[in-house]
């Protein structure tokens, strides 16, 4: 029976993000799943020209409760391990990744570039623009569209102004405000001092929204020595990381620790 991957996407993003590391990853014999947050269902290019109503209605709750159904009916509740799915998640969705996690859902949990949990922060300026520019209270629930400028400029600053403009026509969606102001509250808490799946943390060098220290921050926060937790920093990577150039050697880096981890399991099962 296939391993099952569900890969949950983050902010400004859409399933169409994870299109190359769904076909890696059955190319190597897994079951890839890639659901959509409420109000992401379809191609990027239309729902930047027309935003679902109530787009800016939409809370971290909601997601958290769409993902969760998913990765339910993946198996998350089954008692054997081996049968709970592999979740891979971006930004946002690394944070729901470490939630679910956290909720004994998972098999392995890989978080890129995530959100941290527990209102963690660093002191660092593109980071705390980028926060208050999104959760500015004085927008209200209007959503936060992205422009190709501020794409290139915040998502995926390590591409050339050409690379960035086909990133952003081929993946870009605008989002809630609301996501990220969930995500600096009660919804976003986890107990990182409890019993956990292993959990492998990556960041990009250059990430301008969610800096590589954060992500050190985060892995180094889970206190249990009894369960893995592994840091990987990739040089030259924005928080476009799963598809800009070289997305490859993450990818094949995030394989090979699964394969590694996946024997382990195995072995303590038999």
């Amino acid at each position: 029976m296939k391993k099952t991957i569900v890969f949950i996407h983050g902010m400004f993003q859409n399933p169409k993000s994870w299109e190359k590391w769904i076909l890696y990853f059955t190319a190597r014999g897994f079951n890839c799943i890639a659901p959509a947050w409420p109000s992401h269902v379809g191609d990027p290019a239309q729902l930047r020209a027309n935003p679902p109503a109530g787009l800016g209605d939409l809370m971290l709750d909601d997601v958290i409760s769409a993902m969760e159904s998913t990765i339910r009916a993946a198996g998350g509740l089954n008692e054997d391990i081996n049968e709970k799915p592999i979740l891979i998640g971006h930004s946002v969705g690394g944070l729901l990744t470490q939630i679910f996690v956290n909720r004994n859902l998972a098999s392995l949990g890989i978080a890129i570039s995530p959100v941290a949990p527990n209102m963690m922060m660093t002191f660092d300026w593109p980071f705390f623009k980028n926060v208050a520019a999104i959760t500015n209270p004085f927008k209200g629930d209007q959503p936060f569209k992205q422009t190709v400028e501020s794409f290139h400029k915040n998502f995926c600053n390590t591409l050339s102004e050409q690379h960035a403009r086909l990133a952003y026509e081929e993946t870009a969606t605008h989002d809630s405000r609301n996501i990220l102001r969930g995500c600096l509250g009660s919804s976003a808490y986890i107990e990182l001092d409890t019993p956990h799946v292993p959990l492998l943390f990556i960041s990009g060098k250059e990430d301008q929204i969610i800096p590589h220290e954060l992500v050190e921050k985060n892995s180094k926060a889970y206190t249990d020595e009894n369960f893995r937790v592994e840091y990987r920093e990739f040089a030259n990577r924005s928080h476009y990381i799963c598809g800009e150039q070289g997305w490859e050697e993450v990818a094949m880096q995030v394989f090979e620790w699964m394969e590694m981890q996946l024997s382990q399991v195995s072995k303590t099962s038999v």
